[in-house]
């Protein structure tokens, strides 16, 4: 009772903790003259990965490396099979062509680096500098880029919280408040799913790609769920997309960066099914520029499958 107790509260506390960061981040970036479209490649994409990171950083910190990686693996296979597939399923979701010809090719791209980083079951510092290089890399050549295409700018900053009215203490407040929850939280979501796997018997591996990797993508749930039903899908694909770049080259990065992780019960199915996920939303999005319904169907299938192949793994 008490593990659940932890895994829900600090669930509850990473979601709160970051819608704050977001609101304040994006207050400060807008006061800091950034357009929207930066905000929305940059402050909206990395904050909806904030759990992931505080909590992938908290389990390599705690020695927990393989809740680590699993977090990571299963929420960038939860993003595209689940989320986006419930996201199709509401709305068929279109692809912008800035996503299809850069974006996509890119998480396919460093999904292939991940697989080849972690098949030894092992991350090692030297790999999380090189993916923390490259997460530097891609953010200065999004920003640039954004910069030299500012035609979306009305689109993301329909998305964008109302803050173009808030102080510059209380954005500065907010971001503070949202760092904070985050840490919290992440610490009881930790202890919670840890003690949960010793009780139930299941691998540490198994509770990180399913558990902890849905609750951490939450705030990439929310947030293109809303853009869909709002019919901003390029707003949703993008939250994604971005989300699942930054979570292995800047998320990985980080936490093997400052340890390196050791999780030896990942799998090549796993590691192959977050490729060949990311490889698929390829044709998909070139199928008219967008996610269809069936498609939808079909990728919220297969995480479902997915996820009862695991746990029957374990019984």
């Amino acid at each position: 009772m008490i593990s659940w107790l932890l895994l829900v509260g600090g669930l509850v506390v990473l979601y709160f903790g970051a819608q704050a960061l977001i609101a304040g981040g994006v207050g400060l970036a807008l006061r800091l003259g950034l357009t929207p479209l930066i905000i929305g490649l940059t402050v909206i994409a990395y904050g909806t990965s904030s759990p992931e990171l505080v909590v992938s950083l908290r389990a390599s910190l705690s020695g927990n490396g393989a809740i680590s990686i699993g977090n990571i693996v299963g929420s960038n296979i939860c993003n595209i099979a689940l989320i986006l597939g419930l996201c199709a399923l509401v709305r068929p979701v279109s692809a912008s062509r800035q996503v299809i010809r850069r974006e996509i090719p890119i998480m396919i791209g460093v999904s292939v680096v991940a697989l080849v980083f972690l098949i030894d079951g092992r991350l090692a510092r030297w790999e999380g500098a090189l993916l923390l290089a490259g997460a530097i890399l891609y953010t200065v050549t999004t920003v640039r880029s954004a910069r030299a295409e500012p035609g979306p700018d009305a689109d993301f900053a329909d998305a964008l919280p109302p803050t173009n009215h808030r102080g510059l203490w209380a954005s500065v407040g907010l971001t503070a408040l949202g760092l904070a929850l985050l840490i919290g939280g992440s610490e009881a979501f930790v202890r919670g799913a840890v003690t949960l796997a010793a009780g139930w018997g299941i691998s540490q591996t198994v509770i990180g790609l399913t558990v902890v990797a849905v609750g951490t993508s939450m705030p990439e749930l929310a947030t293109s769920l809303v853009a869909a039903i709002k019919g901003e899908s390029d707003v949703a694909i993008g939250n994604v997309v971005g989300s699942n770049i930054f979570n292995v080259i800047g998320i990985l990065g980080v936490a093997a960066l400052v340890m390196p992780i050791d999780a030896p019960d990942i799998s090549w199915v796993d590691l192959g099914l977050m490729l060949v996920i990311a490889a698929a939303l390829l044709p998909l999005a070139r199928s008219g520029g967008r996610v269809n319904r069936w498609e939808g169907a079909a990728l919220l299938a297969t995480y479902i499958g997915y996820t009862i192949w695991l746990i029957q793994g374990q019984a």
